[in-house]
């Protein structure tokens, strides 16, 4: 497989980096700000000396102003260094609202049906239905945190898949490319004593994202997928997401874990689960055969 520009022609008129250094780049462009604002985020009692956020308010400021430095400088390098396009790292399409409501749509129904899975497997117990409707302060706080998770899961997109899936497609080529980004991610998702399976979700979970983008040739649908899947895993259920639990009441159902890790997902929550993960591997399989056929297709219709 050759190397290919993935979302746009538009050419690269600076310098792509290396297929090693572009993984490299991105952990320092996660990592630096991090780095920088560990002293300041901790002085306002909004992280612990770990880097978890510490309640609600916490948890905006990882969102909101941990992950915009990071969107910044990965802007600035593909304007000054790279000096390409935003098409050309995914941000293109005539609908790009259309396409994020989309695939916010469809990361609501994904991750109802991973927790539905886990729950009809027995690794899950309804304590009550919609408690969140009865808290208005909670369903204020729930609201706001949506535009936050859309926030931090764009950002996420746009330099995971978007800047770093095409500037290693156009280095090496698209296998190459999709397996290195979804090491970084996991790399960077990564805490001490992680579980295997864990560390095989967030590689999942990546490989589907992958995928994804491959399938709508951008990244907005994946940007919605990815904010649908997040919001609604910390409000839906009184569930944690990655490993963050929010301590709102649930906007669906409040369930509670029953059973053990490899089935519910221990303190990483429903991601953790070997279900998600069965889940992910079937649906990266299927968005495979299906582009498989619809190239089969194409080449006939050529022929």
């Amino acid at each position: 497989m050759s190397r290919v520009a993935l979302f746009s022609q538009d050419p690269a008129r600076g310098w792509l980096p290396w297929v090693w250094l572009s993984p490299i780049l991105l952990v320092l462009f996660n990592a630096v700000p991090v780095v920088a604002m560990d002293g300041w985020m901790q002085a306002r009692g909004w992280s612990t000396p770990g880097g978890d956020p510490v309640g609600l308010a916490g948890l905006h400021a990882l969102l909101w102003i941990g992950f915009a430095p990071t969107l910044l400088a990965v802007l600035a390098w593909v304007r000054w260094v790279e000096r390409r396009s935003l098409a050309s790292i995914g941000l293109v399409g005539t609908k790009p609202q259309k396409m994020f409501l989309c695939g916010l749509g469809i990361g609501f129904a994904t991750i109802m049906l991973v927790v539905c899975a886990i729950w009809a497997a027995g690794g899950m117990q309804a304590t009550g239905i919609g408690p969140a409707w009865r808290s208005p302060s909670g369903l204020l706080q729930i609201a706001l945190l949506l535009p936050a998770f859309a926030f931090q899961s764009s950002v996420e997109e746009i330099i995971f898949r978007g800047w770093l899936l095409s500037t290693l497609a156009r280095r090496s080529n698209v296998v190459v490319a999709v397996l290195l980004v979804s090491l970084t991610f996991a790399l960077l998702h990564y805490s001490p004593q992680q579980p295997l399976r864990v560390v095989a979700s967030s590689v999942l979970f990546s490989l589907f994202a992958c995928a994804l983008v491959l399938r709508t040739g951008n990244v907005w649908g994946a940007m919605g997928w990815h904010a649908g899947w997040n919001w609604l895993l910390a409000t839906g259920f009184e569930l944690p997401v990655t490993g963050i639990d929010t301590h709102l009441p649930a906007l669906l159902v409040a369930l509670r874990p029953h059973g053990g890790d490899v089935l519910t997902g221990g303190a990483q929550g429903p991601e953790g689960s070997v279900l998600c993960s069965v889940f992910f591997i079937l649906a990266i399989a299927w968005m495979a055969i299906h582009r498989e056929r619809r190239a089969a297709t194409d080449g006939k219709r050529h022929a």
